[in-house]
Parts: structure tokens; C-alpha cells; sequence
């Protein structure tokens, strides 16, 4: 098999293959070299390597005192494996025209000899097979095959003549010559014409050349592979808190260090440094965009710092922002900005904070606060400190030996650059050159540039990164992968392509109160996820009240989010990404958010009077449960007599002996007090016509599905099943 079929179904690139070639020992000077039967199962992982030869038997190799000792073996049936992996290396590789012409020659006489003994086993050796032959017998009479093969191999194994062969094929209007392969179907017919069962080999799907190769995104990383990584850290809260003047302050006070030289700029991302350690900032423009992502499955962040102004204290965006941190169930610090101003009072924010279930943990709670001032730099070295605590608290580790995998921060088309993609590395290492599937697209890395202009040749694990090379732009959020083979790439993009189309035409529904029971399992405690929305703030604290009233030790609610003023986009996001619904009093909905929802599969409902928001939710919460079934038996019948109509259709001749019978009621075979099957009545008739219902004493012929049997004297219960609503 050449070299590249080889990588193909490998999984891998040519060059990889050809590199493991060499290391072996094999010349293949490009991707269209042959490799013979033996080296192939060799890196099919099916036989194990064969030593590497010694460079003195390689010089003389070529000349013919060498050659007349390798073509004895070749007549020997019962020649071992193990010798031959030698000369299938070093012969077809000599670098001595003249010797391979001879070798040839000498193995064309060799082959008419063999003929006469075992035909499976000399042809096998003859053409260099290896252990793990194309085609062989087993049992006498079983042509066990691994694929298509020649007509030579396919007459060999069968002991029949080449031209016998040929001429059959004719006759099944195929012109092949002796050296062509043939499709399974036609080694089928022939081999079955001649005494022969063909079995196919089943294999699944070939291992690639090595550990190294084999190695998919999706594979689970061993422990001894895990190194520690830098934290993923976002900044959100409320509007002129200082988050963007914080994350600056930071970005200018603690460059990376060894990354001078590029011109700093705006990628969505950067990385800072203390004491030797990194972390990694997401310049998100805020909560919807932190939601929108997790709403597509990128969960970028570790820790959520959220930014709460000293003279301002928490405001209700400020709220939105924990409750959306707290469902996507991150790691959470506060950071109490702006403690320059001379109205600024960090106790009565800690105060709040407290008020708000988040006690600080210099009182005593879990939530670590620190006072910062982005207009003097106060507090960042310590707020940088804590974070780098927080991660260690996490033990955030990755494998940065593997091929890359992460998410799409931000995407764009750029003049003279083409579409980029700023990404984040989330385990492994990417690197120029690397086949990358992102979303919808696919590509090789052209180029990477850090978030100081600078261009780099790999980024690690927890690394922001500029991507040249995908032909399209990508959506935030999509996650991407390294591959090995580059044509896999691009039929996954192409496929993903495809669904995208799919989901944008028929928009899946995440969530609503009549298919919410559908995505619980039973036995497993149930919640309800809601988003509330009213028009003020007492309402808001009523309508919650009252929910938090409906008693349930079966469902819980889960108030995720609640607020004033109309339903948002960052409310159907958030409802998103947490499986709610959206439930809104005496407000309306921001333009456009119809089709947002629509995209998002959220449902929203809107009311005007309380107590009938109250009851759906109730009845949204009894959904949840899933029916008691209730089984009643209707009747019972005796099998008199079984007639035979047609070759499958079976009828029983039955009497009633208890209730009654209706086609719609299922049944059940019993023979004794052992059930034998279940099924559906197919059709019930009384004498010759089909009738509605049968009733005690009466006689009756039936005829179950044909997945029911049945013989005379058996009984047939018929009974029906009922759905009995739970109670919360």
C-alpha cells in the first residue's frame, strides 16, 4: 500500500507516516513510496516492529552471493513470520538498480515453483505477505477475507488458474486482468460457485501509528499527563463600576514579561504576570456576552470577579451579574472598586453583599473581597494574589502534550489579515501548521499573534491567541480542535455546516412548561428554572413570594433571575444557557427578542393577572412529575383452537371466559401463571365480521402481532393502561 492510502486510513498525514518509517528502518522517500503487507501491519499496530537492520548485511545485500540465501526461504511453506520481515524492508529499497532487477528476476522464477504444493500458503510468502494476509482458507471451505483483492491472490487461495478466473468474470461482463483488484461482491459470487463461504473481517476502526497519533480531542487525559495552568478570570458588574478602567490598569501595571518588542492591542483577551505566574483575562463587554457564551457550551472562565463601585454599592444590573455567575456555577470574588472617592464606604458594600446571601469572608463567609482603586493602582497586586490563591484552591491543570482544543473568544473579518479568530486554548498546545476545525470551518494554522502584536509559534494551555488561516469567521462560543488529517477536518466542517442549516430552519425548543417533564428521568429530584420579569419591584418580591409558597418534596423551583422593566435579550440568554423559562407580569418584551427566543428555544410568557402566573408555574411544577401508570384488566379468554392463515398470520379461536374484549385493549399471553408476551390486537372478529367488542361467553377469533405466540389452552388477558396525574 502506498504511503498516503496509508495515512488515510490512518487518520494521520503522510509526513507523519513516512517519519515513522524512518525510524524503523524503511527508505520511503515521499508520500507515493510502497510499503509492503509486513511493514503495514506493523503500523497498523498489528504485529510488533521488526529490528532494525544492521548496516553491513544492508551494503551487501544487493549483490548476488546475498540474494540466492533470501529466495530459499521464499519455497518453504512453513517458512516462520519472523524471518521475513528483513528482506521485504531492505530489498525493495536497495539503492542498486541493478540488484533489484535481479531480485526480481530471481523471485519470477521462484513463484512457477511453489504452484504444486499447499496452494494457500506458498503464494502467501511468494508475494510477501505478511502474518495478516488479505485473503486466506480456514475449515476447507472458508475464504476469509479483509478487503478487495487481486485476481493473482483470489485464484491462489482458491487453487484455481488466474485465466479460470478471468474467464468467469467475463461472463459476469468484467474485464479485469490478472494484477486488477475485485470488489467483494464479485469474489462472492465466484468463491460461492466453487465451494466456497465468504466471511468478511470486521474490523473497527484502525488504530493510528502510535500513541502520539492515536490520540483524538476527545480522549480523557491521564493524571500523570495533567500539568498546573493559569486561571481564566472574567470582570462584570454594573455600568461605570470601573471594569474596563480596572482590566486597563491591570493590563498596563503587569505585562507578561518576555513579550516586548509587538505593539499591544485589543484581542478580546490578554495574559498578566506575578511572582512567575499567569493568569488569563476575558475583556468580555459584559454579562450577556459571559452568558451568550455558555449558552453555546464554551465555558471559558474559572473565577468571575464582580466589580462593585465603593460610593455606588451593589446596583440591580450588579445583581444580575451574581445570579448569572451563579448559575453557571463559577468560582466567585467581588472586587469593591473606586476606594479613592471620598464617598466611597466599603463596609456598607460588604454590608449589602451580606444582605445579599454573599458574606464576605472577613466576616466570616466564603467570598473573598478586595478594595481596589483603578485610578491609583491600590489593592491590584493584592486582588491578583488572591486570584492566583483561587486557582490554586481549583487545581485548574491541563495537558499541554496533546493536540489542542478550546473556544472562539471573538471573531472578525480583518483588511489585509482575512478572518481571525481570537481563541483560548483550553488543553494542549497549538501550533503553526496544525489542521484545525472550528465550528463550520476548517483550515491550517497560518500564523499566531499573542495579545501584544508579537507573532508566536505555539500557545499552551489557558492562552489567548490570534488565529490566522480558517477560510470563514466563526461564531463565539464554537469550540475548536486539532486534527491529524486534514480531509477528516474539513468533512466534519462540512457536516457541522449542514446542521447549522438544519437548526437555523426548525429552532429547538431548550424549555417549556409542556415538555419540561420529557428531559427528567424518574427518580431524580426535578427543578424548575424560572426568569422573572414585573413592572416593579414589589410586584417582583410578590410574584416570588407567592412561588416560594408552593409547596413541593418532589420539585424544586429555582428562581435563577428576577427584575423589573421588559424581557431582554440578556434574559432569554440566560434563560439559555439554564434550561428556564421566562415567565413576565404587566411587562412586555425589547424589540426583537421574538426571533431571539426563537433562536435560543426559550419560552416566554407573559401575564397580567398574578394568580393566574401562580397556577401555570404550579402546573408547570406537576408537569414535571411524570403519570403513574395504571394497568386494568378488562377481560380474560381461553385458546379453543389455532388455525394457520397464510404462512405467518396465526389465529386463535377463543371463549371469552371473563369481562370483555375491544381491539383497542392490549394482551397478554399467559400459560399458567407465567406470562410468555405482550402485545397488540391485530384483529377481532365474531364468525365472519369484524366487531367492536366481545363480550363473556361469547366465541370469539383473533389475531395478535406476530411478535405474540400462542397455543390451544393458553389464556389471553386483555387489559388497559391509564395515566394518573401526580399531586406536588
Amino acid at each position: 500500500m502506498k504511503v498516503f492510502l496509508i495515512a488515510k486510513e490512518l487518520g494521520v498525514t503522510s509526513k507523519e507516516v513516512l517519519l515513522k518509517l524512518h525510524e524503523m528502518g524503511v527508505v520511503a522517500k515521499n508520500q507515493m513510496a510502497v510499503v509492503d503487507d509486513t511493514m503495514l501491519a506493523v503500523l497498523r499496530g498489528e504485529a510488533p516492529p521488526p529490528p532494525k537492520p544492521a548496516p553491513t548485511p544492508e551494503l551487501t545485500a544487493p549483490t548476488s552471493p546475498s540474494a540466492k540465501p533470501k529466495a530459499k526461504p521464499a519455497k518453504k511453506t512453513a517458512a516462520p513470520v519472523a524471518v521475513a520481515p528483513a528482506p521485504s524492508i531492505v530489498v525493495p529499497e536497495a539503492p542498486l538498480p541493478k540488484a533489484n532487477v535481479k531480485a526480481k528476476a530471481k523471485a519470477k522464477s521462484d513463484s512457477v515453483e511453489p504452484a504444486k504444493p499447499a496452494p494457500v500458503a506458498a503464494p502467501e510468502l511468494d508475494s510477501g505477505a505478511s502474518a495478516l494476509p488479505l485473503a486466506e482458507v480456514v475449515d476447507g471451505n472458508i475464504l476469509r477475507l479483509r478487503g478487495p483483492i487481486i485476481v493473482k491472490h483470489l485464484a491462489d487461495v482458491i487453487s484455481l488458474k488466474p485465466n479460470v478466473i478471468i474467464a468467469e468474470l467475463m461472463k459476469m461482463n468484467i474485464l479485469a486482468a490478472i494484477n486488477q483488484s475485485i470488489d467483494v461482491q464479485v469474489i462472492k459470487k465466484i468463491a460461492d460457485k466453487h465451494g466456497f463461504t465468504v466471511e468478511i473481517e470486521k474490523r473497527g476502526r484502525r488504530p493510528s501509528i502510535d500513541n502520539k497519533l492515536a490520540e483524538r480531542p476527545e480522549d480523557e487525559d491521564q493524571s500523570e499527563d495533567l500539568e498546573p495552568r493559569p486561571p481564566v478570570v472574567t470582570f462584570l458588574g454594573h455600568v461605570d463600576h470601573g471594569k474596563t478602567s480596572l482590566l486597563d490598569k491591570i493590563r498596563n501595571a503587569k505585562v507578561a514579561a518576555g513579550e516586548s518588542g509587538g505593539i499591544t492591542q485589543h484581542i478580546g483577551a490578554y495574559t498578566v504576570e506575578l511572582s512567575g505566574k499567569k493568569i488569563a483575562f476575558l475583556d468580555t463587554p459584559g454579562h450577556a456576552a459571559f452568558t451568550a457564551m455558555r449558552a453555546r457550551g464554551a465555558n471559558l472562565t474559572d473565577v468571575a470577579v464582580i466589580i462593585i463601585a465603593a460610593d455606588d454599592g451593589i446596583m440591580p444590573q450588579t445583581r444580575e451579574a451574581i445570579k448569572h455567575v451563579q448559575a453557571a456555577g463559577v468560582s466567585m470574588m467581588v472586587a469593591i472598586n473606586k476606594i479613592d472617592m471620598p464617598t466611597a464606604d466599603v463596609q456598607r458594600v460588604m454590608q449589602q453583599l451580606q444582605t445579599e446571601g454573599l458574606a464576605p469572608e472577613d466576616w466570616g463567609g466564603e467570598v473573598i473581597c478586595c478594595p481596589v482603586s483603578a485610578e491609583t493602582g491600590d489593592g491590584i497586586d493584592h486582588l491578583l494574589e488572591m486570584i492566583l490563591l483561587q486557582a490554586e484552591v481549583l487545581e485548574l491543570k491541563a495537558n499541554p502534550s496533546r493536540r489542542a482544543e478550546g473556544f472562539v473568544i471573538e471573531a472578525q473579518l480583518e483588511p489585509g489579515m482575512g478572518p481571525t479568530a481570537t481563541v483560548l486554548v483550553k488543553r494542549g498546545t497549538l501550533s503553526i501548521g496544525d489542521v484545525i476545525l472550528c465550528g463550520s470551518y476548517s483550515g491550517k494554522v497560518r500564523a499566531l499573534i499573542n495579545d501584544h502584536g508579537a507573532k508566536i509559534k505555539s500557545a499552551g494551555p489557558s492562552t489567548p491567541v490570534k488565529l490566522l488561516g480558517l477560510p470563514g469567521v466563526p461564531g463565539a462560543g464554537d469550540r475548536f480542535m486539532v486534527y491529524a488529517n486534514e480531509k477528516a477536518a474539513r468533512s466534519l466542517a462540512t457536516a457541522e455546516a449542514t446542521k447549522v442549516r438544519q437548526e437555523n430552519l426548525y429552532a429547538p425548543v431548550k424549555t417549556s412548561l409542556d415538555s419540561l417533564f420529557k428531559q427528567i428521568e424518574e427518580g431524580e429530584k426535578m427543578e424548575l428554572k424560572v426568569v422573572l420579569k414585573a413592572d416593579t419591584q414589589g410586584s417582583v418580591e410578590a410574584i416570588a413570594t407567592s412561588l416560594e409558597d408552593i409547596q413541593s418534596d418532589k420539585v424544586i423551583l429555582n428562581i435563577i433571575l428576577s427584575g423589573t422593566g421588559n424581557v431582554t435579550e440578556n434574559d432569554v440568554m440566560l434563560a439559555s444557557a439554564s434550561n428556564a423559562i421566562v415567565l413576565a407580569f404587566h411587562v412586555g418584551k425589547e424589540s426583537g427578542i421574538d426571533a431571539v427566543a426563537k433562536h435560543e428555544g426559550v419560552e416566554i410568557r407573559l401575564h397580567q393577572v398574578i394568580y393566574e402566573l401562580i397556577d401555570e408555574v404550579r402546573d408547570g411544577m406537576t408537569g414535571l412529575l411524570k403519570p403513574l401508570i395504571h394497568e386494568d384488566v378488562r377481560g380474560v379468554a381461553e385458546v379453543r383452537k389455532v388455525f394457520m392463515v397464510g404462512r405467518r398470520n396465526k389465529v386463535a379461536g377463543c371463549l371469552v371466559v371473563k369481562g370483555n374484549i375491544r381491539p383497542s385493549f392490549r394482551a397478554r399471553v399467559k400459560r399458567g401463571e407465567e406470562v410468555l408476551c405482550e402485545g397488540r390486537i391485530e384483529s377481532l372478529k365474531h364468525f365472519q365480521d369484524e366487531v367492536a367488542e366481545v363480550r363473556e361467553a361469547q366465541e370469539c377469533g383473533l389475531r395478535l402481532d406476530k411478535s405474540m405466540d400462542y397455543d390451544e389452552g393458553d389464556l389471553l388477558e386483555f387489559y388497559e393502561l391509564s395515566e394518573i396525574a401526580q399531586t406536588l
